[in-house]
C-alpha cells in the first residue's frame, strides 16, 4: 500500500499551493473536493510564500555575484598589507631602520615572521595597525616606508573595508530572508495537510486505487516502499510472460 508523501522542499510545497490555488479556481465550490474555508487560506496565503521565497533567492544571487568582487578587494588588500611588512622587515636587516620600527605596528621588536592574514578579521586589524602605526612615525618625523607607502595600502585597505561592510548587509538581508521563509513553512505545510485531509476524506468512500487517483488530480503524491516496488516489479514481469504465452 503506497503512502502519502508531503511536500519537504520550499518549492514541492509552492507547487501544492499552485495546484490547490487552480483547483479552486476552476471547480465550484460543490464540485470542489477540499472546503471554501481551505481555499480561502491557499490564496490569502500564497501571495506572502511566492513573495518570501523570490525574496530568498535574489538576495541569495547578490550575495553570490558580490561575493566575486569582494574576494578581489580582500586579496588586494592582503598583497599590500603583507608588502608593507615585507618591505619594513627588509629595510631593518639592511639597517636602514631599526628594528624598533616594529613596535608601530603592533609587532615584537625582533619578531620578523608575516602576521597571519587569514581571516578577514585578521585584515581587519593588521590594515588598522599599519595605517595607524605608520601615520605616528610620520608624525614623530621618521621617514616613512614606501614601495608601498601606506597611503597606497591605506586605498586598497579601505576599499576592502567598504566591500567588507556592504558583503556583511547583504549577508544579513539573506539571513533576514532564510529566517522569513522558515517562519512561514509551518503555516504552508498545515495548509497543505489540510487540502490534502480534505480531499482524501471527499473520497473515502471510493475503493483505494480510484480514492488515489482522484486525489492525484488535486497534486497529493503517493509513494511506494521499496517491498512494495519489488513486488509489483514481479507482478508486472508474471503478467507480461502470461501475455506473451
Amino acid at each position: 500500500m503506497p503512502y502519502r508523501r508531503l511536500p519537504n522542499t520550499d518549492s514541492s510545497r509552492l507547487k501544492a499551493l499552485h495546484g490547490a490555488l487552480e483547483k479552486g479556481k476552476d471547480l465550484t465550490p460543490m464540485d470542489l473536493a477540499f472546503k471554501q474555508g481551505t481555499f480561502q487560506r491557499v490564496r490569502s496565503f500564497l501571495p506572502k510564500w511566492e513573495k518570501a521565497i523570490t525574496e530568498h533567492k535574489n538576495t541569495y544571487d547578490i550575495q553570490i555575484k558580490n561575493n566575486k568582487e569582494y574576494q578581489k578587494k580582500l586579496k588586494k588588500a592582503k598583497l599590500y598589507i603583507s608588502h608593507f611588512i615585507q618591505v619594513v622587515n627588509m629595510a631593518i636587516i639592511r639597517g636602514e631602520i631599526q628594528s624598533l620600527v616594529r613596535t608601530y605596528f603592533g609587532i615584537e621588536e625582533e619578531n620578523s615572521k608575516l602576521p597571519s592574514l587569514n581571516t578577514e578579521a585578521d585584515v581587519i586589524e593588521w590594515g588598522k595597525k599599519l595605517v595607524e602605526g605608520e601615520t605616528q612615525r610620520k608624525l614623530k618625523g621618521h621617514t616613512p616606508v614606501t614601495n608601498p607607502t601606506i597611503a597606497v595600502v591605506r586605498v586598497h585597505y579601505d576599499n576592502f573595508m567598504e566591500a567588507y561592510k556592504f558583503q556583511k548587509t547583504l549577508q544579513k538581508n539573506h539571513t533576514r530572508a532564510l529566517s522569513n521563509l522558515a517562519d512561514l513553512r509551518d503555516e504552508a505545510d498545515d495548509i497543505i495537510l489540510n487540502v490534502w485531509n480534505e480531499v482524501e476524506e471527499t473520497y473515502s468512500d471510493l475503493p483505494e486505487d480510484l480514492k488515489r487517483e482522484k486525489s492525484q488530480e488535486y497534486g497529493l503524491v503517493y509513494v511506494y516502499r521499496k517491498n512494495e516496488i519489488g513486488r509489483i516489479s514481479l507482478f508486472k514481469d508474471n503478467e507480461q510472460r502470461i501475455l506473451n504465452l
